[in-house]
């Protein structure tokens, strides 16, 4: 099973404008990620898809691999499908480009599900960990995801979901952590279906697969390390680091 690293990188971003060029320690936010995913060791190759000619210069200047998008996109999943076209791999891993501190023990469990049990029904893999605290259930910048007795999702929202009208029930909460594994034809198939109603409404791009009938397999996980969105999370992830 040949897997290969796809990074999604925007330049601009709503939140923090150019936050993956931003340095963090000596090195910037995408080289960082780009490094942490190739060290994992996992991967037949990684590259960063972007937009950008600075992130793309970034990459190769630094002996990385890189693949300039020749198209607009409006999410990350078409960005790398663009890519994927001409790329021989039966897995497609992507990882966001704001994670600086990926770490190899999630993506192991993500890849995992690929030779388990029930992999033949597997369009594509993702992640989720579990919500405590009330304010980020009620967020809509977290991503909330439903899944059946078999960890496959049911649905994703920014509302809570499943809404407590029974407080006695001891539900958990999760949240939909956008690292995917995709099958490369699935991840093709997004790229050539239009934007669904559901994805449009709620701006969540897995709904598209969910709508169009693909079964995603759900990966519970406890840690996946320091998303930089804001100024703040950018000074938060420097004590993490040492050069």
């Amino acid at each position: 099973m040949k897997v290969v690293a796809l990074i999604p990188a925007r330049y601009d971003a709503t939140r923090f404008p150019g936050k993956l060029m931003a340095k963090l320690g000596s090195k910037s936010v995408i080289l960082r990620t780009y490094e942490a995913t190739l060290n994992t060791g996992l991967f037949s190759d990684v590259f960063v898809v972007t937009d950008s000619e600075v992130i793309y210069n970034e990459i190769v200047g630094n002996g990385g691999k890189a693949i300039k998008s020749i198209k607009n996109h409006e999410c990350g999943s078409d960005r790398i499908a663009e890519a994927a076209e001409q790329i021989e791999a039966d897995i497609i891993v992507n990882v966001q480009g704001d994670e600086p501190f990926t770490k190899k023990e999630p993506l192991v469990k993500l890849l995992n599900v690929f030779e388990g049990p029930d992999a033949a029904d597997i369009d594509l893999a993702s992640l989720m960990q579990v919500l405590t605290k009330v304010n980020q259930i009620e967020d809509p910048n977290y991503v909330k995801v439903v899944v059946d007795q078999n960890n496959f999702a049911l649905f994703f929202s920014r509302s809570p979901i499943p809404y407590p009208r029974n407080k006695e029930a001891n539900t958990k909460y999760y949240e939909h952590i956008g690292v995917y594994a995709f099958r490369k034809q699935a991840l093709l198939d997004f790229y050539h279906t239009p934007m669904t109603l559901l994805e449009d409404t709620e701006k969540i791009e897995c709904l598209r697969y969910l709508e169009t009938g693909k079964k995603i397999k759900m990966v519970e996980t406890e840690y996946m390390g320091i998303e930089i969105d804001t100024p703040q999370d950018l000074e938060n992830a420097k004590t993490f680091i040492e050069d």
